[in-house]
């Protein structure tokens, strides 16, 4: 999967749970401008912090690779 759709992906999940992109990357434990970046498709988010996003946000990883397929 490409950058820009993980990011957008996340992005929909995020403002599907009710998180700010502030609270999300605070859970995640990475900064605010690394997560702006993966949402806006600029940075592939590594294995790691998709399963922490899914955790966070939770969903299951199949949850977020399938979503609007």
């Amino acid at each position: 999967m490409e950058a820009e759709e993980w990011g957008r992906r996340i992005r929909a999940f995020r403002k599907l749970k009710g998180y700010t992109q502030a609270q999300l990357a605070e859970s995640l434990g990475i900064s605010l401008s690394i997560l702006g970046e993966i949402e806006r498709g600029n940075r592939l988010p590594n294995e790691t912090v998709i399963e922490q996003v899914a955790q966070v946000l939770g969903i299951t990883v199949d949850e977020l690779i399938k979503f609007n397929d």
